[in-house]
Parts: C-alpha cells; structure tokens; sequence
C-alpha cells in the first residue's frame, strides 16, 4: 500500500491535522515529516480539543504508530510536555518513534531568533521566534545536534563545545548578550531530556519502509503549509523547511514512487500570519468577521490570523508542485452568514493579466485580485453529514473551487469536531 502525503495548499492553519487524524483510522504510521513546534494542529474529539505541536495527529489512535522524521527540528521540552499533556488525558505516547536523525532545537537557536527578529526592526519576518530557523541553518551548515547525538554523552558534549564557542562568540560581540553556559545545557539535555526520550529514539526510516514493504497505510503530515515552503512560498515570509509533497520523501526517508496519493488541504477562505504579501486580504469589517466566525487564532502563538477571500491562482500553483490528487475543503460553515462570496480567479498588474503565479516577488507584492462572485446559502451546514444535505449554492461553490484548482474535492469540513467532515466526492 502506497503513502499518502497530507499538505497545506495556502499560508497554513488549514486544517491538517483535523483530515489526518481522520485518514489515520486506514493507517498504521502516521509520520510528521517536516518543521517544529512552531506549527500547531488541533483535532477535537468528543468535544475536546487536542492542540498538538510537534506529535503527529495520528497519536490519538492507540493502533498508530506515531513517528517524528528526520526532516523534523525538534524542542525536547516541549515535546516532553506535550506527551505529559496527552498522558494526563489518557492518550498513551509509548509507541513514538523519534526519528535518531531528527536535529535538536538549542536554547542558542531560540535566543538567537528572538534577537535577530528584534534586530530586523520593520523588516522583520514574523517568526515564532522558537529557533526553528536557526536550527535548520546549523543542519545546513552541517553543525547541528541530532537526536541520536542524545545517547552519546561524549559525542554530545563535544559537538555542543564547538557550536557554542561561536554562538556565544555571536551572542556577545554582535547582540551585547551574557553567554550561554556549555554545563548548564548539557546537565538539562543529557540528564534530564536524555533518559525519557531515548526509548523513543530509533530508526524511523526504516519503521516506514518495512510498513509499506508490509503492504500497510503510511501516513505523511506536514507542517506549515505550500506558500511558507523555503523554496516555492513568498520568500523571505516563509519557513525553513520544504512544506510541499517533496518535503515528504526527504523528510521521512521515501522515495517518489511510494506515494500515490497526495491530499491538499485548504480552507474556504484564506488566512495567513505574520508578514507578506497576500493577494485578497480583507480588511474592515469583513476581516473581523472571518477571524471571529473562523476563530482565527494562533495555536501555538495566540497571534490573529490575516483573512481574505479564496485565491484559485494560489491553489493552482499549489496543485502543480505537489501533484495535488485530491482537495479537502475546511471551514466551509464559516461562510454560512455571507450573501456573496467572491474568488480570486486571475491577478491584475502593470496592466497585464495572470492567471498563473508570478515568479518575481516585486510584481506578487503588487498584484489586484481580479474575482468571480457566487451567491451566498445563508443556512447552517454544521449539522450536514451528506453531499445531498448542503445547500445547492454550497455544492456551486464547492464545484467551481474543484473546476478553478483541476482536481477534484473529496471531503468537506463543516465544523471544527472530529466527525464534522461531508464526503463530497470520490477521489
């Protein structure tokens, strides 16, 4: 049995981890392929919520096994305090496995972030400032700890007194700041970080391989979404990490021809957070509606959303850099009140029409959306469980959403519970 790749089609917040707790029921492994605690995904079961940061959704199955890929940063205490959460509540986390090439975010990447943000002033990124992109820079800069680095207090050390001469030598010289001390973080990591995650630690790529091997369902969960990916979202308002259906296969240690099913995932509407640029942006009263309606809150940061309108430019874009099989539409029920929704269907600038991207971000951060206008339904559809009981305007907008992207929808989201989900169509 194939993996198949859950992504977000927009700027994030789309809903992914709602859908894949939901095809986690068919699946043996679920793998969080790529990002850190910067990304959070809420499910709700039985009217409780579970705001998860770094676990994959699929942790709330006892038959799953959960897996954190080599392609994910990871922050030991809070992945820590999040399995203590979920223990508390009754969800058992024995069964994790932690990727042993999965980097470790340090209190330097954290620091670091936070002060270069600060320094940007008005040019700043909007980052969570949770050090992920400092940590994927020291993977990249072949510096970084790794989790398996864990279960080798020697190797660890050393490795940590080489980047840490440098980072202190950063963080006083350039940022005026007391330097950080190499004992204090290894006594926290190796003896108190160290004994509780390293019964987790182990070979993830080859958990996943002898799954699909076994002819088993894998699962793969992305963080973020398309449009924050470092090298296809709106550079420099992104991420540092590969969000689209590619980042999967290094990420979690596959190859392409082991997926055969890749499900984006998109709002109604559109949200995105922090800076950059964003086409249909609502402003005024209409964006206060979305974001109450919507709830349009951080998960993580508590920070509110930016609304606007659906882009159809944005999603094919999206569809064609993760071959995009199949869309899953969420928050349909926000735009239940709406007498008129409008969809982005083309860009105006410089007196030229674009139906594709632009690839310069000088001319994306000009752009006008130019819309189409569908009629409202003004009903409840959180209640609906079929394709036959939503409105028929609903249906039309949902049509012309599947004809604008080029494949079709499969599942619609009517409200934030587990089983509010409306199978639309077949794949």
């Amino acid at each position: 049995m194939p993996a198949t790749v859950v992504i977000g089609t927009q700027w994030g917040d789309e809903g992914k981890g709602k859908l894949t707790d939901l095809l986690s029921r068919e699946m043996q492994v679920v793998v969080r392929y790529q990002g850190g605690h910067n990304a959070g995904h809420t499910v709700v079961v039985d009217g409780e919520a579970f705001a998860l940061q770094l676990l994959p959704s699929g942790v709330l199955y006892p038959s799953i096994t959960p897996v954190i890929g080599n392609g994910v940063v990871v922050e030991p205490k809070v992945l820590l305090d999040e399995m203590d959460m979920l223990t508390r509540r009754g969800i058992d986390c024995s069964r994790l496995v932690i990727s042993g090439s999965a980097h470790l975010v340090m209190p330097y990447h954290q620091e670091l972030d936070a002060l270069t943000e600060r320094h940007l002033g008005k040019n700043k990124l909007g980052t969570t400032k949770r050090g992920i992109g400092p940590a994927y820079a020291d993977k990249a800069a072949r510096i970084g700890l790794r989790a398996q680095d864990l279960l080798d207090a020697k190797i660890f050390r050393q490795k940590l007194d080489v980047v840490l001469k440098e980072k202190n030598a950063i963080l006083a010289k350039v940022y005026n700041r007391l330097p950080l001390s190499a004992d204090e973080i290894a006594q926290r990591y190796l003896d108190e970080y160290a004994p509780r995650l390293a019964p987790h630690i182990g070979d993830a790529v080859g958990l996943v391989q002898a799954t699909l091997a076994a002819g088993q369902g894998v699962l793969l969960e992305g963080a973020q979404a398309t449009f924050l990916d470092l090298d296809h979202g709106t550079y420099p308002f992104v991420t540092s990490s590969n969000t689209v259906a590619g980042g999967a296969c290094t990420g979690a240690g596959i190859g392409p021809r082991q997926v055969d099913r890749v499900i984006g995932i998109a709002k109604a509407y559109v949200t995105r957070v922090g800076a950059g640029p964003f086409p249909t942006e609502a402003t005024g009263e209409l964006a206060d509606m979305l974001v109450e309606r919507g709830h349009e809150y951080g998960t993580n940061t508590g920070r509110r959303r930016r609304p606007g309108w659906f882009d159809a430019v944005m999603m094919r874009h999206a569809v064609r850099l993760s071959s995009v099989s199949e869309l899953a539409v969420t928050k349909l029920d926000v735009l239940d009140t709406f007498e008129t929704l409008k969809v982005c269907v083309a860009y105006q600038a410089g007196g030229q029409r674009y139906e594709s991207l632009p690839w310069h971000q000088s001319v994306l951060h000009e752009v006008e959306p130019v819309y189409e206008e569908l009629p409202g339904w003004k009903t409840s559809t959180s209640e609906v469980t079929r394709r036959d009981q939503l409105p028929p305007q609903a249906v039309r907008y949902l049509e012309f959403l599947s004809r604008q992207a080029g494949v079709p929808v499969t599942f619609v989201g009517v409200g934030p519970g587990r089983d509010q989900v409306v199978r639309f169509q077949e794949p």
